[in-house]
């Protein structure tokens, strides 16, 4: 199945030595592009560091970058909803590429959580579908990615185990976090998501007694959190229960490293 979603006319006839310019929403694309692509491509990301793609709106220069761009791959973060149409539009060479394309959301059609690349099972679908819009792009080099593409693969599979050594032994299977990044992570590991905001919305002062009575029920010690977000509300429920608030970011850079180290802090702190 071709990995493109929609293309705005075709990029000029490519040289071999040159990279393919590609640009994606979130920084743990970029680790994924660059495992496929390798020295063969260069990668520049939407959503700064410390920003959050719930509401990030580009900056007129990384609009004006795109102008040299081969690629953009989406993943259906909030941001894109508002800004994809006039990302495509600012080249017409630039071909568009569905990144969560074969990807089926929890949350359904009415609310779809974007978080999948926090599940190694959806990342594997999601570096098919990439190196299959490099390969498309620049066929010259298709059995490069091919190659590198295998490789990754053998990793998240090596990860994947790992993770599920490391959740083994543990008994609560229930954690509490602010912004509910972790659906996928936890429907893949068998453990059960408690989120403080619903909807984008921070909880009312009655939903935010119900959490507390929650915590306490469940002996809840830690509140997850993550730093692109304000800690308040975690950090009250925290107070309530006697508890800590621990930061962990869904959109670390360092995707295989990241996951290991929440995977442990899962581990260690649900006991």
């Amino acid at each position: 199945m071709s990995a493109m979603l929609f293309a705005c006319g075709q990029a000029a006839t490519r040289q071999i030595s040159d990279n393919l310019d590609v640009t994606v929403s979130i920084l743990p694309q970029r680790y994924f592009v660059e495992r496929i692509g390798g020295d063969l491509v260069d990668v520049n990301v939407m959503v700064l560091p410390g920003e959050s793609p719930a509401a990030y709106e580009p900056k007129p220069d990384q609009l004006r970058a795109l102008s040299t761009a081969d690629l953009y791959i989406s993943i259906g973060v909030p941001f894109e909803n508002a800004w994809l149409d006039r990302i495509a539009s600012a080249n017409a060479g630039m071909t568009v590429v569905d990144g969560a394309q074969q990807i089926s959301r929890m949350g359904g059609p009415e609310s779809p959580d974007p978080h999948i690349w926090l599940s190694p099972s959806l990342v594997r679908v999601q570096a098919r579908t990439i190196s299959e819009a490099l390969s498309s792009a620049d066929p010259a080099h298709a059995e490069a990615y091919e190659t590198n593409l295998e490789v990754f693969l053998r990793d998240i599979d090596l990860l994947d185990a790992e993770i599920h050594r490391t959740m083994d032994g543990v008994e609560k299977r229930r954690f509490m976090v602010f912004h509910p990044s972790w659906g996928y992570f936890a429907r893949d590991y068998g453990l059960e998501m408690i989120p403080i905001e619903i909807g984008g919305q921070e909880p009312s002062a009655a939903e935010l007694a119900e959490l507390v009575s929650r915590a306490r029920e469940e002996e809840i010690k830690i509140i997850f959190a993550q730093p692109e977000f304000s800690t308040r509300t975690a950090e009250t429920i925290a107070d309530e229960i006697g508890g800590q608030v621990l930061l962990i970011s869904p959109l670390d850079e360092d995707w295989m490293g990241n996951l290991r180290r929440v995977a442990r802090a899962f581990a260690e702190h649900l006991g």
